[in-house]
């Protein structure tokens, strides 16, 4: 992938001490040093998992209720029985329904959402839409939280900043912990928090560290290493 001279330039200044592995303090005071575009841009951790590939695809996934806002408003879409609907909008839901949301989404394949919770009655109906939702990672899973038969307060929780995260194929959880415009401090409570409960879902057979290396990033700059 062929990089702007702005990116290079970044990495440059950021990188020139080699492959130095900073404190979460240090790495967060050099992305903001190093941030130059022209919106406020994310802060974005990667952190590489050591899980056993002879057992199998394992796939690591949970939910945090992050200290502080990320910055990022999120739609999100609940699917609950009809009773709900207004409540589920009241809670924070932007798109709300039942039967009539699933058959509207199978008919036009269109997605308008960032989050999708499910009341756990809905979930035989779900499967209509399976691979829509599974296409873009939104389909609810009891796993992450986002299935729940106390979808209202389930709603209320991710309306107020909880966060899923979970492995992808390269045995990686890629999150997002705030803007470049937050205090040092949040971030830093955002981070710790994250990384507390990544740690909690360590498997009970793990072989050697959970967690192989962290880096942090902004939207648009290279990634630093973090001290595990």
């Amino acid at each position: 992938m062929k990089r702007s001279k702005r990116y290079r330039t970044i990495k440059k200044k950021l990188n020139k001490s080699g492959g130095t592995v900073f404190s979460i303090k240090e790495a967060i005071a050099k992305i903001k040093e190093g941030a130059g575009a022209k919106f406020d841009e994310s802060i974005e951790v990667h952190i590489k998992l050591n899980l056993n590939e002879k057992e199998g695809v394992q796939v690591i996934r949970g939910t945090v209720n992050l200290p502080k806002d990320i910055g990022r408003k999120r739609v999100i879409a609940a699917f609950v029985t009809p009773e709900k609907v207004g409540r589920a909008r009241e809670a924070g839901a932007k798109v709300v329904g039942g039967e009539d949301l699933i058959l509207k989404i199978k008919e036009t394949k269109k997605i308008n959402f960032d989050l999708a919770l499910a009341e756990s009655s809905m979930m035989r109906h779900l499967g209509q839409i399976g691979k829509i939702l599974g296409q873009k990672g939104l389909m609810p899973n009891p796993k992450n939280e986002t299935v729940s038969p106390k979808i209202i307060s389930a709603i209320r929780e991710f309306a107020a900043g909880k966060i899923s995260f979970k492995s992808d194929d390269q045995s990686i959880v890629h999150g997002v912990i705030g803007k470049i415009s937050f205090e040092n401090s949040d971030l830093i409570k955002n981070y710790e928090a994250l990384l507390t409960a990544l740690k909690k879902q360590t498997p009970e057979n793990q072989k050697g560290e959970f967690i192989e290396s962290i880096s942090i990033c902004s939207t648009m700059g290279p990634g630093l290493l973090v001290k595990v």
